[in-house]
């Protein structure tokens, strides 16, 4: 870890220490199987975590294509429930997928997108606050608990993140976004009503149940679930790495694949 990064932690944490110590579709974690607990008795979600998964490239079920890997997607019921009128946009989002997507750019992702990056994240927790460090673009989230939104409207990049517990799950609100972010390298987006509520659930102590609604009523005819699981790192002295983003990475990609027929 470098010495910004670990400076960064080491304030964050004491300004959080300042207010207290120590902070998962929810599943039960199996008879016998015991799960981290910080000091106040909350599942500790503290450490290193990854999403294996190639919903960063198509949050929906999709076949390989030049430059994407295959995956059988992340969304509940497969489909997306778009309004007619959100679909042209979808299209040309597809069209221009390889300059107009933000990440192209080296902008952050946003929420959900920044949680299944294929990269890896740190979690650090308090009472107060959940502390979120990802390798990808040095990118954070401040998860402040059992305090109200901000009010807005506000246009933020990563949203406004406010955090509950229940029973052993941790849920996380957020709103106040801009429109500029994608769900995926494939035109999956959103307007700036987008309303996500997470859900992080501790299956045992390296496996963490993942969820996240998309309230969308602008984009979307109803509210829709993204689910995955997030896998604690284990390996000895694992620690964070610089990603260095190179902006317009994806224009190699082609506009549309040989043979391609989507969307």
């Amino acid at each position: 870890m470098t010495r910004r990064r670990i400076g960064w932690l080491a304030g964050c944490v004491a300004v959080i220490g300042a207010l207290g110590t120590a902070v998962a579709t929810p599943q039960t974690p199996a008879a016998g199987t015991a799960i981290p607990r910080t000091a106040d008795g909350r599942p500790d979600l503290s450490g290193f975590w990854q999403a294996m998964t190639t919903a960063s490239y198509d949050i929906e079920a999709h076949a390989a294509a030049p430059g994407v890997p295959a995956g059988l997607g992340v969304v509940e019921g497969g489909e997306l429930p778009y309004h007619a009128s959100a679909l042209p946009k979808k299209a040309e989002n597809w069209r221009t997928r390889a300059t107009a997507d933000t990440e192209s750019k080296c902008f952050l992702p946003g929420v959900p997108r920044i949680m299944y990056m294929p990269f890896p994240f740190q979690i650090v927790q308090t009472p107060q606050a959940v502390l979120m460090v990802f390798e990808y673009l040095h990118a954070t989230r401040n998860v402040f608990m059992n305090t109200p939104h901000l009010r807005g409207p506000l246009e933020f990049w990563m949203g406004d993140s406010r955090g509950r517990w229940e029973g052993d799950t941790l849920v996380v609100d957020v709103v106040h976004f801009n429109d500029q972010t994608w769900f995926d390298r494939a035109g999956n987006s959103h307007s700036p009503e987008l309303h996500v509520v997470e859900r992080y659930t501790l299956t045992d102590r390296d496996h963490m149940a993942y969820t996240a609604t998309i309230d969308d009523p602008k984009v979307f005819s109803r509210p829709w679930t993204m689910s995955l699981v997030l896998y604690r790192h284990t390996e000895p002295n694992f620690q964070l790495l610089d990603y260095e983003c190179s902006a317009f990475a994806l224009d190699d990609l082609p506009i549309v694949p040989p043979g391609e027929t989507r969307p």
